[in-house]
């Protein structure tokens, strides 16, 4: 029955990847290069594009066409680049504070209970995400669950304005991938082998000696990886940005929207999405390379 099959070692092997390859040239690697031959295409008017080549939607993030004809440069959209790297790497920073801790924490307990708090950081998934922001804008809104308090005790006088800020989005984007955080953490902390904090402890190491110097070193494969897991997200969401920043705080993923679903400029949505993707490729490099030379590091 399986006179078929090859008898080499390699093409058994490709054989067996054939179905891995094959769903990741459908659903990632066609639409990247449709997406990347729309960027270098003419946009239509009312949608779509027109096969003819240009640079114009590259041009356009820093460019613009003044009214007689020549190229003046136009700092908006890389402001906007550069707000949604800011607000993610905000996001991914206050991830790491809060979910570090919580992860370690979660090490510490016993093992009957560790399953019992990974339930319950998994929880907020259950959710959709439209909904959980919709929340936000009732706990940061005007008069809402942190103003009216404040307000009743004549702590403040006036409204915060919390909601329609950079601070409002980044609450949003910790908020909706802290676990994205924790889960990578505690995979790594989970193989600590705590003797060696005992054997620290014992040898005189202050508590911040141990978690500088041993703790976080040999978790430096979950942080890094935690670090991109909510970083790459945070970089092409809208909801947060659309809902907590009122359309006034634009990120890259409300920018891509707003330009396939409003604008009609589906070049330039597409080079911004090149764009991200060339973001991701290289925090995928950079945590590849870490990771190589780790795994060098240990071998020798």
């Amino acid at each position: 029955m399986s006179s078929w099959l090859p008898t080499n070692p390699s093409s058994r092997r490709w054989l067996g990847l054939a179905p891995t390859y094959l769903v990741i040239g459908i659903f990632m690697l066609i639409p990247m290069i449709i997406m990347g031959t729309y960027s270098f295409m003419e946009a239509n008017p009312y949608g779509g594009v027109k096969p003819v080549f240009s640079t114009a939607a590259y041009l356009q993030l820093a460019w613009e066409y003044d009214l007689d004809g020549t190229l003046v440069f136009n700092p908006g959209y890389l402001k906007i680049i550069w707000r949604s790297i800011g607000l993610s790497t905000m996001a991914t920073v206050i991830c790491l504070i809060f979910g570090f801790p919580v992860a370690y924490y979660i090490t510490l307990q016993p093992e009957n209970r560790r399953n019992f708090y990974i339930y319950l950081i998994t929880i907020p998934f259950w959710t959709n995400l439209l909904i959980r922001t919709f929340a936000w804008i009732i706990i940061l809104g005007r008069n809402g669950v942190i103003e009216l308090p404040l307000l009743s005790l004549g702590i403040i006088d006036k409204s915060l304005r919390m909601m329609y800020s950079d601070g409002a989005i980044a609450i949003g984007l910790t908020y909706s991938y802290l676990p994205l955080m924790v889960l990578p953490i505690y995979a790594s902390l989970e193989k600590l082998d705590f003797r060696l904090l005992e054997a620290a402890s014992d040898l005189y190491s202050s508590r911040l000696e141990i978690m500088t110097k041993i703790v976080i070193p040999l978790s430096k494969p979950g942080i890094i990886a935690g670090c991109i897991l909510v970083f790459i997200p945070c970089l092409g969401a809208f909801i947060a940005p659309n809902l907590l920043g009122g359309g006034k705080k634009l990120m890259l993923g409300s920018l891509v929207q707003f330009q396939f679903a409003s604008a009609r400029n589906w070049p330039f949505g597409s080079a911004l999405s090149m764009l991200m993707l060339a973001v991701v490729v290289m925090a995928l490099i950079f945590y590849a390379r870490g990771a190589k030379k780790r795994a060098a590091g240990a071998e020798s």
